[in-house]
């Protein structure tokens, strides 16, 4: 399941980068890139739950994993800012979602 969660990851980045490159849906390859990156990751994401995954570590997953690589991404490929807070941010966001998966792991005896 967790190979299904990376996919969906992995195509929402890729749709996302692909919808600042779709000029506003003026360009065609971009604007289908994002469409159908958009469509594989929901799927993907879907095949995670269907397999047993919660729903909330696999959306608080891919949403903050989905948010640092776009944020990186921007910022050491496309000239984009990212100030120490925003990154601080992006650690903050990181370590909630870790604290979800690893409190979910506990028993109640």
């Amino acid at each position: 399941m967790w190979g299904w969660l990376a996919l969906a990851v992995g195509a929402e980045v890729t749709a996302t980068l692909s919808l600042r490159a779709s000029n506003g849906f003026s360009r065609l390859l971009p604007s289908l890139v994002t469409v159908a990156g958009y469509g594989t990751a929901f799927w993907a994401l879907s095949q995670a739950l269907t397999r047993g995954m919660a729903l909330g570590v696999a959306y608080g997953v891919w949403a903050a994993v989905g948010v640092a690589l776009v944020a990186v991404i921007g910022a050491l490929f496309l000239g984009e800012s990212l100030s120490w807070v925003q990154a601080g941010g992006i650690v903050l966001v990181i370590c909630g979602v870790l604290a979800l998966e690893l409190g979910g792991n506990t028993s109640h005896a």
